[in-house]
Formats: structure tokens, sequence, C-alpha cells
């Protein structure tokens, strides 16, 4: 059960330049080497992160916390990534240094998926209320395993994208972009909102 709750969090964590990276780098000169970078940094941070918030998380509960305080904290982290999903929604414009992907190397591409899928403020957030969830769930580790896939592959769809459809994608891609620039804070204030009942239903049940 617990795997199936945290699965729609992977949508919070892609949403904004987490996104539009692959998408920019998935027309760059060496768009192989660079997506796959991307992946890889993204894959060790977000792993990394979850799994020191389920260490802290476990160690608590060892010490004596309750579950309902873990879940006060965890309701706490998704309500400061809701807030900064709703005051960063009107930025549509993507940022400057995004422009100068289409001539990345793998090596910026490996450092610049694992800073943005690590330590980017809504994914830093979500990424501990999944690690804590689970730790307060009492669920192993490896239940995480399936919400990192699915951000994964969703982050792969550039690239696959262009895999399957050649010239055909490139240009959909800029569409695609738009699309999700513009739309996804919508999504993702349903998924944290939908997350945020189930912790305070865990937190009153």
């Amino acid at each position: 059960m617990s795997v199936l709750e945290i699965l729609p969090l992977a949508f919070v964590m892609i949403a904004g330049p987490q996104i539009l990276s692959p998408i920019f780098l998935a027309t760059s000169e060496n768009w192989r080497q660079n997506s796959a970078a991307y992946i890889l940094g993204a894959a060790l941070s977000i792993s990394l992160v979850t799994s020191f918030f389920y260490v802290v998380g476990r160690g608590a509960l060892g010490q004596g916390t309750g579950n309902n305080t873990l879940y006060g904290i965890i309701l706490v982290l998704l309500l400061v990534a809701m807030v900064h999903t709703f005051r960063t929604r009107e930025e549509a414009e993507p940022p400057e240094w995004m422009g100068k992907l289409t001539t990345a190397t793998p090596r910026f591409s490996f450092r610049l998926g694992f800073l943005l899928l690590g330590f980017f403020p809504t994914d830093i957030l979500t990424s501990a209320a999944v690690g804590s969830y689970l730790a307060a769930r009492g669920a192993p580790l490896t239940d995480a395993l399936p919400f990192i896939g699915i951000t994964l592959l969703i982050l792969a769809i550039p690239s696959l994208t262009l895999l399957a459809f050649g010239e055909r994608a490139e240009a959909f891609l800029p569409k695609a972009r738009e699309w999700m620039n513009t739309n996804s804070w919508v999504i993702n204030e349903i998924v944290i909102l939908f997350f945020i009942g189930m912790t305070i239903n865990n937190l009153t049940g």
C-alpha cells in the first residue's frame, strides 16, 4: 500500500526545470550521452536524499519519537512544497541557462541531474516526505524504488520519444515543453493535496 501511496509524488519531482532540462538535452549534439548522464545523476541524488530521510525517520522512531510527530513533520514538508509550487507558478519562462543545454557535455548533464533532482526546493521536500513517510509506516526502504523508477522514466520520455519518432519528435518536444511549463504546477498542487490528505488521515486515524 505504501508503494501506491507515494507513486503520485513522482509527478511533483519532475515538474519545472527538472523535465524541461531533458527536453533541451534531447536536442543537444550528444543527446544520448547527455540524457543518460542526466538521468544517472538524478537517480543518484533522489536515492541518496530519500534514503537519508528514511534513516533519519527510522532513527527518530527508535529513540522514542512517535509516529504522529513524524507525520506532523511530513505534513509541514508537504505544505511548504505546496506553497513553493504556488508561489513559483507564474515563472513561465525557463531560466536563461537552459538555452545553453544544447551544447552541454555529459559531465555537465550528470551534475545538473544530480543537483536539480536532489536539491531543488520542491524535490528535496518531496524526497524527504517520501523517505519519512515510509519510515513512519514501518515500510522497507525498497518501497521507494517504484517512486524513483517512475520519476526516472518520466525524465527519460524526451530521449525515448526522440529514439522512437526521430525528426517528428523534434517538432513535438517544444510544444510539450511549453505545456509542461504552463500547467505542471496545477498537477503538482493536486498530487501534493492528495498526499496531504493521506498524511492527515494517518495522523488522526
